[in-house]
């Protein structure tokens, strides 16, 4: 399962008016946002991506001798959750295992997309018996593939200045009043930052969150934003963004790091790269296909 993305610009507001309940949006908001796809080339790849990603998880586990088929549902967009669901039991599933293209658990994101497997499940009248990937953060092979990306990012900053980069990790920001809920989100992205640098040596980071909705509460930081003019003024020059939270390209990727984040870096004399995204990186499916057989 993934969050969905529209298929074109003509189904922005549509796209939009799902994520917010239906709730009123003004003409400025929905521009916004179609400016924002506009800039990554009009259509996000997370759709596409996921369905690659499905289709290799699919192939790895059946050369585990697994007899499996994957289904893939978005929570925002088509093909939704309830048609995979529908679409499962049509097929005669009996047994599944879900599991959302994001590593980190929480109730607010995680949480969200099982509920609309079991509501989907009523509403279809199916019965089929399923289990859940909640976390998928510690397996060993995704982590091994964040320590490649970040080395492979760092490779790009000449050896001098190496040295001295600071390696920003990041993820999508949720609610703060996640915390006083026990929520183990932030923890374990702080952890996911922590295991990675165990591995990579010597290495100065930190972490910060991005892409925060504009709703009047307080939400996670300290936010990308802010940090990169914090950097500046503490004398960086070289930063490497790692968005651990994020598993293949799409707009918070394309659009708040690559166009929105290199404005500010640019403005504050900082050079800033980006690691690259996992999509279907071939040890990143394989960590995908051990948390699955692991529930399997």
């Amino acid at each position: 399962m993934a969050y969905g993305s529209p298929d074109s610009l003509d189904d922005m507001a549509a796209y939009l008016s799902d994520i917010r309940g239906g709730r009123p949006m003004s003409p400025e908001f929905v521009a916004e946002f179609r400016s924002r796809y506009a800039q990554i080339g009009g259509r996000s790849p997370l759709n596409d991506r996921t369905f690659e990603q499905a289709g290799c998880v699919e192939a790895v586990l059946k050369k585990r001798g697994r007899n499996v088929k994957t289904y893939t549902g978005m929570r925002h967009w088509k093909p939704r959750i309830s048609e995979a669901v529908a679409k499962m039991q049509e097929d005669g599933v009996e047994k599944a295992v879900g599991i959302v293209m994001a590593p980190h658990y929480s109730r607010m994101s995680i949480g969200l997309y099982q509920q609309k497997v079991e509501d989907a499940q009523k509403e279809v009248g199916s019965e089929i018996d399923f289990a859940y990937v909640n976390s998928w953060c510690d397996q060993p092979r995704l982590i091994e593939a964040q320590v490649a990306r970040v080395r492979a990012g760092l490779e790009r900053f000449p050896e001098d200045a190496r040295q001295k980069a600071k390696v920003v990790f990041s993820a999508h920001s949720l609610p703060a009043r996640l915390l006083k809920m026990g929520d183990p989100y932030d923890d374990e992205l702080k952890r996911n930052a922590q295991a990675i640098v165990d591995q990579l040596g010597p290495v100065d980071w930190m972490f910060s969150y991005q892409s925060a909705a504009h709703t009047g509460e307080p939400w996670l930081g300290p936010q990308i934003e802010d940090v990169i003019p914090a950097l500046s003024s503490g004398n960086y020059r070289d930063v490497l963004v790692s968005p651990i939270g994020f598993v293949c390209d799409h707009v918070e990727v394309l659009y708040d790091i690559d166009i929105g984040c290199q404005e500010i870096a640019r403005q504050c004399g900082i050079r800033l790269e980006r690691t690259e995204m996992m999509n279907s990186d071939p040890v990143f499916i394989e960590a995908v296909a051990d948390a699955v057989e692991e529930v399997i």
